[in-house]
């Protein structure tokens, strides 16, 4: 297993485009902390994110984890490309050739897009737990350690992303060409949730129900945006009479259908890969 994947990291640290896109990647997750920094003024209206809640205990777990879920195509790039290199620079028959089953081929890509899943989860955790710790204004334990499951999320969520990603790789064969197959995907589902919603189902919660369902829906249910659960926001909507219903929790449910969705990608990445005449 470790085999596996140190080949695949080569391969990606040998890439100039992949190298750049992963650090940058990083990088970028590294500069959520510059949040804390922000501060300016509307009239009388002082704005500053540490005074408003934005890293309080157990709070932050939820913003950050969406915000740095917001970055993964930078990944998404990485991992089409990682794919598509394979079959424009011949690496995936010579892998083969050399005695690499296609079995063990999609396991180790399998294996690098749970290792940077991983890798991003323990980043984020860390990055926000010092936030937390310095600008939080609950730092109890209990309070700490509290919606932890937002981490448990991003992890799932990102794999299920880049499993998809890498079906596509290996289906389209052309970087470009499947990085421009997932935005149609994404506007199909976008189109598909807003006829359901307007013109099928349109006093009823059915839509919702179906399109939970979707694929990128899933994931994207996971974790819910976090600016309207802000207790300012929620104020401010409550004295203009709008009332939040919203449902901000992680739900096991909502993971275990990207969870299987993460399985079908993988299974039919190599159901390809095995029909495949290379």
């Amino acid at each position: 297993m470790n085999r596996l994947i140190a080949i695949e990291l080569q391969k990606i640290w040998k890439n100039k485009a992949s190298r750049v896109l992963t650090l940058t990647y990083f990088i970028l997750l590294s500069f959520i902390a510059l949040l804390a920094s922000i501060k300016f003024n509307i009239g009388p209206i002082r704005i500053d994110p540490s005074e408003m809640g934005f890293f309080n205990f157990p709070y932050i777990w939820h913003l950050t984890t969406y915000i740095a879920a917001l970055l993964k195509f930078f990944l998404a790039i990485v991992i089409v490309s990682m794919m598509a290199n394979e079959y424009s620079y011949g690496t995936l028959k010579q892998n083969l050739i050399d005695g690499l089953s296609k079995k063990e081929f999609i396991l180790s890509k399998f294996l690098t897009v749970v290792l940077f899943s991983l890798i991003s989860t323990i980043f984020v955790f860390i990055m926000s737990l010092i936030l937390g710790l310095c600008f939080s204004s609950y730092t109890e334990l209990g309070i700490i350690f509290t919606d932890l499951n937002y981490l448990l999320a991003f992890f799932v969520k990102l794999t299920g992303f880049f499993s998809f990603c890498l079906f596509l790789g290996i289906l389209i064969k052309r970087s470009a060409f499947a990085l421009g197959f997932l935005l149609v995907w994404n506007f199909i589902e976008w189109i598909f949730k807003l006829v359901l919603i307007f013109v099928v189902f349109p006093n009823s919660n059915k839509a919702d129900y179906i399109t939970q369902f979707f694929p990128l829906e899933s994931m994207s249910n996971l974790i819910i945006e976090p600016i309207t659960r802000l207790s300012l926001i929620r104020s401010i909507g409550s004295q203009m009479g709008v009332a939040n219903t919203k449902d901000y929790n992680v739900h096991y449910f909502s993971i275990l259908i990207v969870l299987v969705w993460t399985f079908l990608f993988i299974y039919f990445s190599y159901k390809l890969l095995k029909n495949r005449d290379l």
